[in-house]
């Protein structure tokens, strides 16, 4: 799976992420191609190196002269219908359109094939959205990972007047997504970069483990002193597993899929868990919790190998109620494990033994051992499971001539 991590640290636009890809990567006369399959008219495509703080990056300007239509998004739907664009990189571009359009319509009152774009409705954000949806095809990227967003502050003029920053519509897009402002005075993330992270991004966070092959910048039009304005992409190989490393030993990276429900019978969470455990899961709990309209519920949790994740989420649709699912990574140690069998009064047991660069730490019977020969034997099992604990250490003592 190829994987990409965009880290937007100085926010992000429509323009810096279409430049960001380029300086990754997409192949800039594949990219112009699609481009041109959209009836736009005569517009100017500009490429060019910037420096931002230091650091240089990727600079793209999209100029069309004249004033620019303001577009709603049956007009966006009918240009991009006549693109024969594709079919992968246009659904996401609509999705992007479509998001903005219900954000706009909610705060201006209006159903969303009414909304007249303004900024995004022009040539350059239209280049930029569908660009960016080609340019992430074009490198073949599966998954898309984004940081926390840095929004910047103070305001910014818009065709609605003076608008505090984050804008109205990039503060509703950006709605459970992380955000934060470092200080910089100004509008570091636009409605259409609001939009484009929002809809495109699996999860936004630190920097997943993956195995980096390229990393673009793409700047952003100003040049901040003192900061660096642009956003960078990492594109790589998604790893599964943290490998070995000195005072870390056993780590390794899972996933966690959680889930609310409060509309449930109990009975149903026994048959999911026994088929989430024959499915692959490495572990499943329930935890009682308060929902909302103060009622009683559960939280499901299952820890798995990632690449089980899409598997186990698509079980808790199909035997569960819950209409909604979370998943994150996690980074888990493990202890060396090893099953040893001992012989006991009552019979053989087997039991877990766990250890830590060699020094046992735990040893646990087998309940199930000690269950059988418990009902077998008539006697405590209590007493089975004390019997099987010493046999082992009795047993380990002979084997190391302690």
């Amino acid at each position: 799976m190829r994987q990409a991590y965009l880290d937007c640290s100085s926010g992000i636009s429509g323009d810096m992420f279409l430049a960001v890809l380029i300086d990754a990567g997409v192949p800039v006369d594949r990219l112009f191609a699609e481009l041109k399959k959209i009836p736009l008219g005569f517009y100017e495509f500009k490429r060019t190196r910037a420096g931002r703080g230091g650091l240089v990056g990727t600079r793209v300007e999209i100029r069309a002269p004249g004033e620019q239509p303001h577009r709603t998004l049956p007009d966006i739907q009918n240009l991009l219908a006549t693109a024969s664009l594709p079919a992968k990189a246009a659904a996401q571009a609509l999705m992007v359109f479509d998001r903005l359009a219900e954000v706009e319509g909610r705060l201006h009152n209006l159903p969303p094939g009414e909304v007249h774009f303004h900024e995004v409705g022009a040539v350059d954000a239209v280049v930029d959205i569908v660009g960016t949806c080609v340019g992430l095809e074009l490198l073949e990227i599966s998954d898309l990972v984004c940081s926390p967003l840095n929004v910047g502050g103070g305001r910014v003029e818009a065709a609605h007047g003076t608008l505090p920053v984050p804008a109205p519509a990039t503060a509703e897009l950006l709605k459970g997504i992380p955000i934060y402002s470092s200080g910089v005075e100004g509008e570091l993330v636009t409605p259409t970069g609001a939009a484009l992270v929002s809809t495109l991004a699996s999860g936004f966070g630190p920097l997943p483990p993956m195995k980096v092959n390229r990393i673009g910048y793409g700047a952003g039009e100003r040049d901040f002193p003192g900061h660096s304005n642009l956003a960078r992409l990492f594109v790589g190989e998604r790893v599964e597993t943290v490998e070995g490393r000195p005072g870390a030993p056993g780590d390794e990276l899972v996933s966690v899929i959680e889930a609310n429900v409060d509309d449930m019978s109990p009975q149903l969470y026994g048959y999911f868990l026994e088929q989430a455990l024959a499915a692959g899961a490495l572990d499943v709990t329930c935890t009682a919790t308060q929902m909302k309209k103060n009622r009683p519920g559960l939280t499901i949790t299952i820890l798995c190998e990632s690449d089980r994740g899409d598997a186990l989420s698509q079980l808790l649709f199909a035997e569960t109620t819950t209409i909604g699912v979370r998943i994150h990574e996690a980074r888990r140690k493990v202890l060396d494990r090893e099953l040893v069998t001992v012989e006991t009064p009552y019979g053989a047991v087997t039991v877990k033994v766990a250890r830590r660069e060699g020094k046992v730490v735990n040893v646990a019977p087998e309940f199930d051992d000690c269950q059988r020969l418990a009902a077998e034997q008539s006697v405590p099992l209590k007493q089975v499971m004390a019997a099987a604990g010493a046999a082992y250490l009795e047993q380990n003592e002979k084997a190391t001539g302690a």
